[in-house]
C-alpha cells in the first residue's frame, strides 16, 4: 500500500508518526482542506510532469496553477501532466495521493514552488486519498529531497 511506502520513507527522517489519517477525503484540495480544518492555500499538492522517458514532481501551494510560460522557461519543455495510469507507474501513487516520498522511482527530481513560502506550515499528502501531514516548507523541502525551489505557478 502507498501510504506504508511513504510511512516507512518518513521513519528515516522521524516522521511516520506525524502522518494524520482521515476518516473522510483529502483527494483534492478542497477535501484535504475542509478535513484538515486550514485554507487550500495550506495544502501542497504535488503535480506530476513528463520529461524526456521519465517525469519531474512540482509541490504547489494548493491555490496556484502552473504557469505555462515560466514552466517552459525554466525546465525548457512544455508543461505536459501525466496520465493517471503514469502517475501510479512512475510515483507508486495514486492521484490523490500523490506526494513526493516514498516514490517507487527513486530518481524523479522533485522542485518545490516558491508560492508555499508564504507559510509557516503546509500539509501534503501521504499516499493515499485520506492522509496527510504538517511540514514547515523547510521539512518538506528536505525531505522530499527536492532539488530546488523553483517559481513557475501563478496565484
Amino acid at each position: 500500500m502507498s501510504i506504508d511506502l511513504v510511512r516507512k520513507y518518513l521513519s528515516k527522517f522521524g516522521k511516520d508518526g506525524d502522518i494524520i489519517e482521515l476518516d473522510q477525503s483529502s483527494a483534492t484540495v478542497e477535501l484535504a482542506a475542509k478535513a484538515l480544518g486550514v485554507i487550500p492555500a495550506r495544502i501542497a499538492k504535488t503535480l506530476s510532469f513528463k520529461v524526456d522517458n521519465g517525469c519531474l514532481l512540482v509541490v504547489t501551494a494548493g491555490d496556484t496553477r502552473i504557469d505555462n510560460k515560466k514552466f517552459k522557461e525554466f525546465f525548457r519543455t512544455k508543461a505536459k501532466m501525466l496520465t493517471p495510469n503514469e502517475v501510479i507507474d512512475f510515483t507508486g501513487h495514486a492521484i490523490g495521493g500523490v506526494c513526493p516520498f516514498g516514490l517507487t522511482t527513486p530518481d524523479i527530481k522533485i522542485y518545490c514552488d516558491k508560492s508555499m513560502q508564504r507559510f509557516e506550515t503546509v500539509f501534503p499528502a501521504c499516499g493515499s486519498s485520506n492522509s496527510a501531514i504538517e511540514l514547515t516548507c523547510e521539512e518538506l523541502f528536505h525531505i522530499s529531497n527536492c532539488k530546488e525551489w523553483v517559481d513557475v505557478c501563478k496565484y
